[in-house]
């Protein structure tokens, strides 16, 4: 890999960074984030809030981050607790894994922002 080629937690974290409402993504990293039940029964304010704290979530470490790859990460929101977000590779048809997920033009990401007991 050359000095200018991003590794697997830069495109993940650049993906993450992303995260708008209502649209997700650009042409450059393709993907969407999705939020369960539990975070979707919360408030429009607190869903908002979650979810800019899980776009600028930088405090990765061994426990949170195991592969270094910055796919896995929680928070804290007040009245709720810990939230989770995790980010899946895919096959650019949604069907498989992703066969090589630092392709950005043959995969597509999706992030969950989910409640631990939704895991």
């Amino acid at each position: 890999m050359s000095p200018l080629t991003p590794t697997l937690a830069e495109l993940n974290d650049r993906f993450r960074s992303m995260i708008q409402i209502p649209q997700f993504g650009d042409q450059e990293i393709r993907g969407t984030y999705l939020i369960t039940r539990g975070i979707a029964e919360l408030s429009p304010e607190d869903q908002i809030e979650i979810i800019a704290k899980v776009r600028n979530f930088d405090t990765f470490n061994e426990a949170n981050d195991p592969f270094g790859d910055h796919s896995f990460g929680d928070i804290d929101h007040p009245g709720v607790g810990k939230i989770l977000w995790k980010i899946d590779i895919y096959d650019a048809t949604m069907t498989f894994g992703a066969e090589d997920p630092m392709d950005v033009e043959n995969s597509v990401r999706v992030l969950t922002i989910m409640l631990p007991l939704e895991w």
